[in-house]
Order: C-alpha cells, then sequence, then structure tokens
C-alpha cells in the first residue's frame, strides 16, 4: 500500500461490498436493513430490540491525549484496531460518531479515520450522510418556533420571556449566531427577545438521542426539556408544549443505527456525534448496544482527549446506559507529545528525545486518569514517517513505569496489517478479568462537588471557582429533584486547564464555572468553564475555501 494518496483519494479507490454483506455477516436480514443507496443502510428498531436478551460482547473505548495541531488519529486508530481485530479472527463492530458539517468547513475536519484506516462511503459520512443531523436540527427548532409561537398566541403557560432558555441550533460554525434577537419587525411577528444560536452537535436534542434506548425513551426525554421558565419561576417543558410527538416523528428514523463499513469490508455504526469539548462526546447508547449483541468485540470512541471524551463516556455514558468497558486505548504520536514538551511545529519532524520525555507528561496523566475509572489501559502510538527508533523506544520505556504497554501501530499506512500487535493486546486486556468499572463519583452528592472531583481527580485543578448566580442555580436543580444527574463539564480540549495554550500535565491551577444548564431530558447538567462557547467560529482561512466539485465531478478538499 502507497502513502502518497489522500485520505479521499484512499476512499473512492476502495472496493465497497453491497451493505446488505455487510448486514448479512453480522446476522441482519436484508428486510431488517433500510438502505440508503447500496453502501450504508439504517437498522431498524424491530431487529433491534428482538436482540436485546442476547449476551453482550466485549467494549472496547480508544481515546487519546490532548489534541495538538500535530494530530494524534484517535478515529483512525479506532477504525484500525476493529480493522485488526477481524483480521486476527475475532468478530469485531466498529462504533463512531457521526462527523459535524461545522469542523469538516472549519478547521478540524471530518471522522470518518483516515489513510487506510477508514469507514466508507467518505464523502457521504462527512457531508449529509443519511440526513440525521438535519433531523436532530428540524427537531430542535421546531421546539424553538412552537415556543415563541406559544407566547404569540396569547401565553398560557406564562412563560417569562426573559427567562426563554431554549435556544436555536445550526450545523455550522457561525459566530455572527451566537447572540441574536428574533421576532423583530412589528406586532405581525411576536415579541422581540434576545436569543442565539449553537452548533447543532451541542443540542440538548443530540444528547437526547444518543442517549435513548428507544422511540419510548426518545419521546419522554424530549417532552422532559426544559425550555424556559414562568413569571412564577416554575420550569416550562417541552411536553407542556405539546412539542415532544412532533419531535419524536421527525426524528423516528434518526433513532435507527447507520451501518456502513471499513476499507476492508468490515461493519461499522456511525451514528449520533455530540462534541466532547461541550457537550458528552460519544456516539448512539442504541448503536453501541446493538453493536455488543451482534459482536464478540465492539471498537468505540469518545471525543478528543480522555480529560473530556473517557471523562464523559465513563460518568455519563456508561452511567446512564450500564455499559461496563472492559479495555482502554490510549492513542499518542511522538509528534504531539514532542509538542507538549514545548517543540515549535515547524520543527517536529526533527528527532527530539528530551522534549518528546517532557511531554510525556500528558500521556501519563491520561493512563492515571483512566485507571481511576478501573479500566485497564494501554497506549498505541500513531505512527508518522518521522518517528525515529530512539523515540520509539523512549515512549515504551517511559509508558512502561506505569505497569502497561506502548505498541506502535502503522495502520494509517498499512490498513489491519499494521496493528495486529494491538489488536492481540486489546484482546488479552479484554479477556483478563481485572476490569472493574466504575464511575468517578456517586449519584448522591451534590453538584458542585461533582464539579469539583472531575476538575481535581481528571483536570488536577487546585480550585474550582463559580458565582454565587451559579452556586444558587444549582441549589434550586437540586431542590428540583435533579441533584442525582451526573455533570457534563465544557472545557477547551488542547489542555487539562481550561486555557488552551497550556501544554502538558498542569497542576495547581484555577477551573471557573461561568454558567451551568441543566439538561433534564438528556440527563446532565452543563457546566461551561473558561472562554468555551457553544458556537464555535470558523478560523481565518477555514477548510470550505478548498472544497470544491473538480472537472470529473467528484469532491476534492475533503480530509
Amino acid at each position: 500500500m502507497g502513502t502518497a494518496r489522500s485520505d479521499i483519494e484512499i476512499a473512492r479507490a476502495a472496493i465497497k461490498v453491497p451493505i446488505v454483506e455487510i448486514g448479512a455477516r453480522l446476522g441482519i436480514p436484508q428486510e431488517e436493513l433500510v438502505p440508503y443507496g447500496h453502501d450504508k443502510a439504517k437498522i431498524s428498531a424491530a431487529f433491534i430490540e428482538a436482540q436485546m436478551l442476547r449476551k453482550d460482547g466485549k467494549l472496547i473505548l480508544v481515546t487519546a491525549i490532548n489534541p495538538t495541531p500535530a494530530g494524534e488519529g484517535k478515529t483512525t486508530t479506532t477504525v484500525g484496531l476493529g480493522d485488526g481485530l477481524n483480521r486476527i479472527g475475532q468478530k469485531a463492530v466498529v462504533c463512531i460518531r457521526e462527523p459535524s458539517l461545522g469542523p469538516c468547513f472549519g478547521q478540524k475536519g471530518g471522522a470518518a479515520g483516515g489513510g487506510y484506516a477508514q469507514v466508507i462511503p467518505m464523502e457521504d459520512i462527512n457531508l449529509h450522510f443519511t440526513g440525521d443531523f438535519h433531523a436532530i436540527t428540524s427537531a430542535h427548532n421546531l421546539l424553538a418556533a412552537l415556543i415563541d409561537n406559544h407566547i404569540y398566541w396569547g401565553n398560557a403557560q406564562n412563560i417569562d420571556m426573559r427567562r426563554v432558555t431554549w435556544r436555536r441550533v445550526l450545523d455550522m460554525n457561525d459566530r455572527a449566531l451566537r447572540n441574536v434577537v428574533v421576532s423583530l419587525g412589528g406586532a405581525a411577528n411576536g415579541f422581540p427577545r434576545e436569543s442565539g444560536f449553537d452548533i447543532a452537535v451541542a443540542s440538548e436534542v443530540m444528547a437526547i438521542l444518543c442517549l435513548a434506548t428507544d422511540l419510548k425513551d426518545l419521546e419522554r426525554r424530549l417532552g422532559a426539556i426544559i425550555v424556559g421558565y414562568r413569571f412564577d419561576k416554575t420550569p416550562v417543558f417541552a411536553r407542556d408544549l405539546k412539542a415532544d410527538g412532533a419531535m419524536a416523528v421527525l426524528l423516528k428514523n434518526a433513532m435507527q443505527p447507520n451501518l456502513v463499513q471499513t476499507l476492508e469490508n468490515n461493519p461499522a455504526f456511525v451514528h449520533g456525534g455530540p462534541f466532547a469539548n461541550i457537550a458528552h462526546g460519544c456516539n448512539s447508547v442504541v448503536a453501541t448496544r446493538t453493536a455488543l449483541k451482534l459482536a464478540d468485540y465492539v471498537v468505540t470512541e469518545a471525543g478528543f482527549g480522555a480529560d473530556l471524551g473517557a471523562e464523559k463516556f465513563f460518568d455519563i455514558k456508561c452511567r446512564k446506559a450500564g455499559l461496563s468497558p472492559d479495555a482502554a486505548v490510549i492513542v499518542a504520536t511522538i509528534r504531539a507529545l514532542k509538542m507538549n514538551g514545548g517543540v515549535a511545529r515547524e520543527d517536529l519532524g526533527k528527532e527530539n528525545v528530551g522534549a518528546l520525555v517532557e511531554g510525556c507528561v500528558n500521556l501519563g496523566r491520561h493512563i492515571d486518569n483512566v485507571r481511576k475509572f478501573g479500566v485497564p489501559v494501554v497506549v498505541a502510538i500513531n505512527h508518522f514517517t518521522s518517528d525515529t527508533q530512539a523515540e520509539v523506544a523512549a515512549i515504551k520505556a517511559y509508558v512502561s513505569k506505569f505497569g502497561t504497554e506502548a505498541i506502535l501501530c502503522r495502520h494509517w499506512a498499512e490498513g489491519s496489517a499494521g496493528i495486529e500487535q494491538l489488536a492481540h493486546k486489546v484482546v488479552q486486556l479484554a479477556s483478563s478479568g481485572v476490569a472493574r468499572f466504575t464511575p468517578l463519583y456517586p449519584d448522591d452528592i451534590p453538584l458542585m462537588e461533582k464539579i469539583e472531583i472531575v476538575a481535581s481527580e481528571i483536570y488536577n485543578a487546585g480550585e474550582v471557582t463559580a458565582d454565587k448566580t451559579v452556586r444558587d442555580q444549582l441549589d434550586a436543580w437540586e431542590k428540583e429533584g435533579y441533584g442525582n444527574l451526573p455533570v457534563c463539564i465544557a472545557k477547551t480540549q488542547y489542555s487539562f486547564s481550561t486555557d488552551p495554550t497550556v501544554f502538558g500535565a498542569p497542576a495547581g491551577h484555577v477551573v471557573h464555572v461561568r454558567e451551568v444548564r441543566l439538561s433534564a431530558g438528556a440527563g446532565f447538567v452543563v457546566a461551561i468553564t473558561g472562554d468555551m462557547r457553544t458556537m464555535p467560529g470558523l478560523p481565518r482561512s477555514p477548510s470550505a475555501e478548498r472544497i470544491f466539485v473538480n472537472e470529473d465531478g467528484y469532491i476534492e478538499g475533503l480530509f
């Protein structure tokens, strides 16, 4: 296999098999698949329900060090490991998130893997796919429209327009929409008020779809969304506006997991996609549960570094869904660790063992953190051609001090053949019976204490600060019966701290909670820290400037 071609060129040259054949390998009859063309399909709700009494396979989490501009390759490693497990004779399924259009046209790019470890059709997955995100956006904005319409037609619920908390969403990075005024233009258009937009992947509807177990649970959770407060300060729920039924109708098909394939024609579920820095960062519960019933090994990922993705996977998804992971893989690159050690981006191709070892503190912190959840860990070194033998030896020696192993993986260039060693190690760990998964904190402690535990145990913060209004709001929610919910901390992905410029493993820093939001339908409390925004902006030179359709009708520029 060559390595000169771009991801999209590799994906376009792949030999795909009909999606019904991929389904048949998992025991899914053709009539239980809802095809979207020949290479992707949704799995029927009836088939999923019929599998729920089957025994679960092993659940493997792939997470990573804090992301850097040097690249880590978490999704690529997730896909590669799924292919590697199948290569060594295991029945494995990959479960990953759907990409958001915002990052695809912004800076981060897509989320279908890379090199020879991708899920396909790459263009469809990174763009409109099966329409799930459009359905989520529509359901979210339907509720927003119903709120303003209810107020316009007399406001029978006595909604205080100053306390409407439900914003609108768009699956795009657009800073101009962060704060807006709606209903301008006179009496015919309603009552003007301040509002704003979030990116669709930060929507509570996205979180609900990814945590709901079936359509009935989905509708119940949608009805439990708090959209604002009355003049007497009591909450107004989506069900009070009779919005839950219509929202569930819009999401009916989106609830069904999407089945696609890897470059090596192995099955992959790509479903749901909440961000990990501003949401809980995991693919859907229904996709993961279904995969566990159909395969011996399920390889899933959690967004960004382990301080965000893995913590939320364990403390929110696994807690709520009753999942118990059997092993975890932490992805690191020598380039990224050198950047954590102070090396400038333009110098990352030069050997620098000293900086590498210094930067390894970031990896070491993540190893310790994942182990706090009772899950055994192995490190995957995602190989780059600039890596030297001395650097590989240094990272292996560093990791060995933690009583675990770092394995060099060449799946980007070689596909499953380059990740066999990691696949064997994962089987060994998952079959060892040493996993004793437990969440980081119990349900029955105050919400602020939960935030403080995550900040101290995972971020190594010295203090958590919050204004009195934030603390009073948390106290009020506890009195209303929401104190047993887990917390979802919105924080920069680039650092253990709330300052994205601080690399390595900072300690003793201050985490300031500037705002809290109650996601009553999803079942968690969001704590927004630092300068984190729920609607990203585009960079100075967005990827959209380099994406186009060439003269042969093929898309160029996606990555």
